[in-house]
């Protein structure tokens, strides 16, 4: 008989240690879950913020074509009249 008491007092010590981890186990989870809610939260802003950079940068790119094209066109421009200035010249050195 006092074998039998001393078993079910090892079953009973084991089934409270084992409530316990349970207890300490489902608190770790409660934890991580609220964890896991706040990264979420995160990447979803992280992904938005990343999303108005993209936007930002894209109208960046195309501002930075047209500034660029408006130089050259410039550039270009100068170049007619200074060819237009010469061939000017020519004539006028032609005509005398």
């Amino acid at each position: 008989m006092a074998v039998l008491a001393d078993h079910l007092s090892k079953v009973i010590d084991k089934t409270e240690r084992l409530i316990e981890l349970c207890g300490a186990l489902q608190e770790e989870n409660d934890l991580m879950k609220l964890e896991n809610q706040s990264l979420k939260v995160a990447l979803t802003a992280s992904k938005e913020k990343n999303k108005d950079f993209e936007e930002k940068l894209r109208v960046l790119k195309l501002a930075k074509s047209f500034s660029e094209t408006n130089e050259k066109n410039l550039d270009i421009k100068q170049k007619i009249n200074e060819f237009v200035r010469e061939i000017d010249k020519c004539i006028v050195l032609l005509k005398k």
